[in-house]
């Protein structure tokens, strides 16, 4: 089956599970938004709440197009390359659907990354434009992108700069030829985090995202009558995979640029949010937040709490259900595949709490052991995925042979359960399983028993080289607000109060005022051992 009858097929599962009014046979983004604009032109799309501005699907796609014949009298079309480093703000989505508009092949870089990651992706995409933001939160983005460009060996790196953080280049639509239709042409790059070695350039075409983001809508019973929010950077992959979801289902939502606790509470209710989140950070923020006054609903709009990126303990899960009487739906995807299961309104709360949902349509989820072949539901073994939301390949087309199985196969490198219903269970990563005198341990169960502490507002466990244990056990605990810091003696009586195996009861506990985490607030595991490590214990 090739990808145009792999999406028709799709686009009929969707139809079947998604409301009226949903657009679910579009293949480019820019074929969805004309698609929403035909439907409802009038009704809201973007919500700036700080600068108190909104457009509608009908001024957002006029605005684009103005743009799109701005980027075009510069010399951009289709397959030119372009890198954006921007925050999450109206011009910015403007910009992106602009290009989109011409098929150009964009290559979106989250706004907390500096020289090495953005020379490296400008580097390697051979960008043709830059766009920045110019000085924005006391950093310069221009100078920064003109550094790395000076300081490149490449003799054919000259791509223009161009700051559009308020202002987009223009131009006359009627001078722009037909929107590009190829569904499979790649259009976004993007890249993974690099650790300990270069990032990962992922490729996507329009058809991949679309995929993802109808997955995301049918989960969550996304319909016209919500509003939706994105309080995670517009340039993370999952920007364009919910402005599907807005424009498939045809509701708007707000844009926060800078995430304020207060302020973005106000503005939730302000416009009547119903879906709020972003990941496990977000929903205990607004946990915190909703304790200071019990009695009153923090956001008496919202019907559920959603995201993804990072764990989710499951007690986080019947804290949000008792306190702010709202489930938490949370999924699991990445770069490579932006969604692969997804929790739904319709889910038990012992699905909620203990599961990233079930399988999103479309994606084919196997679990499977050492010999790649498939296990029985409820054990455990490595996650690999199929279908029409995988990633086209990396950059580096040396990754490529370990990156796939001989069945086509994406392997995740996550170690789970699939339930008999076919909810995914996340227990850790390949690289995240602990071997302590020969036993392994997932991090995640140690991370999900030490959180139930009432000290506890975020965990990391992660092994450490040790000569004696091969390597031991180490929890790192961020203290809840207002908390008296966890002890040693409290760790370990929790863990057994939890059945937990001594075995797998951390041996060393480290207090940080704050974890490290990256632009999605998933924590840094790989800077906690760097840091660890070395230092001398006991």
């Amino acid at each position: 089956m090739n990808l145009k009858q792999s999406l028709n097929t799709l686009s009929i599962a969707y139809d079947h599970a998604m409301k009226d009014d949903t657009i679910t046979n579009a293949t480019s983004l820019w074929e969805l938004l004309e698609e929403r604009v035909n439907r409802s032109p009038e009704r809201s799309m973007l919500i700036d709440p700080a600068q108190g501005r909104e457009v509608s699907f009908g001024e957002f796609k006029a605005w684009a197009e103005r743009v799109a014949a701005g980027f075009a009298g510069m010399g951009i079309g289709e397959d030119s390359s372009v890198t954006w480093v921007l925050p999450t703000r109206i011009e910015t989505v403007v910009a992106s659907f602009a290009l989109s508009r011409l098929g150009a092949v964009q290559n979106p870089i989250i706004h907390i990354y500096r020289d090495k990651e953005v020379g490296f992706c400008i580097r390697q995409t051979k960008a043709d434009l830059v766009l920045v933001p110019g000085t924005w939160a006391g950093f310069d983005y221009t100078a920064m992108v003109e550094r790395v460009i000076a300081e490149s060996s490449e003799t054919d790196l000259s791509p223009s700069i161009l700051e559009v953080y308020d202002t987009l280049p223009e131009g006359d639509p009627a001078t722009l030829g037909p929107a590009p239709q190829d569904p499979s042409a790649t259009r976004w790059i993007y890249y993974t985090s690099g650790t300990t070695s270069d990032p990962k350039g992922v490729r996507h075409s329009d058809a991949t995202l679309i995929a993802g983001g109808l997955g995301l809508a049918a989960a969550l019973d996304m319909s016209a009558d919500d509003v939706g929010s994105i309080a995670f950077p517009y340039a993370h992959i999952g920007g364009p995979d919910y402005m599907v979801t807005m424009l498939s289902s045809g509701f708007p939502a707000l844009l926060i640029e800078k995430f304020v606790l207060d302020e973005v509470i106000e503005a939730l209710n302000a416009h009547g949010a119903t879906m709020a989140g972003g990941s496990t950070a977000f929903y205990t923020m607004f946990l915190n937040e909703q304790r200071k006054n019990p009695d009153t609903p923090l956001i008496p709009s919202l019907r559920l709490l959603s995201g993804g990126g990072a764990p989710k303990p499951p007690e986080v899960y019947y804290e949000v259900k008792a306190e702010m009487g709202i489930p938490v739906s949370h999924g699991y995807g990445m770069t490579e595949c932006p969604m692969i299961a997804q929790g739904s309104p319709h889910d038990t709360d012992e699905q909620l709490a203990t599961t990233e949902g079930h399988t999103v349509l479309g994606c084919d989820v196997s679990v499977v052991g050492d010999d790649g072949v498939e296990v029985p539901a409820g054990e455990v073994g490595e996650i690999r995925v199929a279908g029409p939301m995988v990633f086209q390949g990396y950059t580096d087309e040396s990754l490529m042979e370990a990156a796939f199985d001989d069945q086509g196969r994406f392997r995740t490198g996550d170690l789970g359960i699939k339930t008999p219903e076919g909810h995914i269970t996340l227990t850790g990563r390949l690289k995240d399983v602990i071997i302590r005198k020969g036993e392994n341990i997932s991090a995640k169960e140690v991370e999900d028993v030490i959180y139930t502490h009432p000290s506890v507002g975020a965990v990391a466990v992660v092994g450490l080289a040790d000569s004696e244990r091969g390597e031991r056990v180490c929890a790192v605990v961020e203290t809840a607000p207002d908390a008296d810091p966890l002890t040693f003696d409290g760790m370990v009586a929790a863990c057994e109060a939890a059945g937990l195996m001594r075995q797998k009861i951390p041996e060393q506990l480290e207090i940080r005022d704050v974890l490290p985490r990256n632009a999605t607030l998933k924590i840094l595991k790989h800077e906690l051992r760097a840091e660890l490590e070395p230092q001398p214990w006991p």
